[in-house]
């Protein structure tokens, strides 16, 4: 593995190579997005790759990656640009791009921009709330773990977000009415540290779930688009939103091994099944789906 520094407007970016450029087989470099996850969160699934050259990076503002903007909001189009630099450094044509959750969503924003930098897409469990039947619904359900961990801080604010990430089908007035989760069932702390930064419960990548696509551009760029969702995750919010962009783009989703993080390891907290995943997932790369 090497890793490099590329430095960008507003950001100083480092990312990971993980064998030859150009590939040793002759195919594109694999690249792996993830938001609000650093390159790290594809160590389990990049060892399943060995014969491909793969490429992670940490999305600015996390990780090893420095913004200088000034900002610390999670803009889709900015990390996107962001992105596009890091395959332009590979100097390696058009990559290949497994992307999941946010990372996902900045992929669709990627292809939307730059078309020709990506010759397939998997983008697995985007969570975008604009693509719901139910939006409004889901947005005021979003709106209720940020201001939880605005009031009481991370044990609080996790605790509803996984309330409303594992809730079943529509936010209906029933998840309105339930009570407020104890941080204490799911093993959260209970007492506030004082710090407001999580990029995942903060306003921060409020921007993400918010993203509009641009579904004419996607239905007619080059790139190769799969969706997919993992089987523990049905009935939730992101298989939803997985099976309703998946429509959106005249598209049957493809069902992966385990949850949301299906394809991490031992290092999450919360490991899935990255070998079967893996296995699933090499196929849809090389075309068969």
């Amino acid at each position: 593995m090497t890793t490099h520094q590329l430095d960008v407007p507003g950001a100083t970016l480092t990312y990971d190579v993980h064998g030859p450029l150009p590939a040793a087989d002759g195919r594109p470099p694999l690249l792996m997005v993830g938001l609000p996850m650093e390159a790290g969160g594809f160590t389990a699934l990049a060892a399943y790759f060995p014969d491909r050259t793969v490429v992670t990076y940490d999305p600015r503002g996390l990780g090893r990656s420095v913004r200088t903007d000034g900002q610390v909001d999670n803009v889709p189009a900015v990390h996107a640009e962001d992105v596009h630099a890091v395959i332009d450094a590979l100097g390696a044509g058009p990559v290949q791009v497994f992307a999941s959750s946010g990372g996902a969503i900045v992929a669709l924003a990627l292809v939307t921009a730059h078309p020709d930098d990506v010759t397939t897409l998997v983008a697995h469990e985007p969570p975008l709330l604009t693509a719901l039947p139910d939006a409004a619904a889901a947005e005021r359900a979003a709106e209720g773990y940020r201001d939880a961990y605005a009031a009481k801080g991370f044990g609080a604010g996790m605790a509803a977000f996984i309330a409303m990430t594992s809730w079943q089908g529509e936010y209906t007035d029933a998840y309105f009415a339930a009570p407020t989760p104890d941080p204490a069932m799911f093993g959260l702390p209970t007492e506030d540290d004082g710090t407001r930064e999580d990029p995942l419960l903060s306003e921060r990548s409020r921007p993400v779930l918010a993203y509009v696509l641009d579904i004419p551009t996607l239905t007619t760029a080059p790139t190769r688009i799969v969706l997919g969702y993992g089987e523990e995750s049905t009935g939730t919010v992101t298989h939803r939103t997985t099976t309703a962009i998946a429509e959106q783009l005249g598209h049957q989703p493809v069902l992966f091994p385990s949850h949301h993080g299906g394809f991490t390891g031992p290092e999450s907290g919360y490991p899935g099944q990255p070998e079967p995943f893996a296995h699933t997932l090499r196929p849809l790369l090389d075309g068969n789906n």
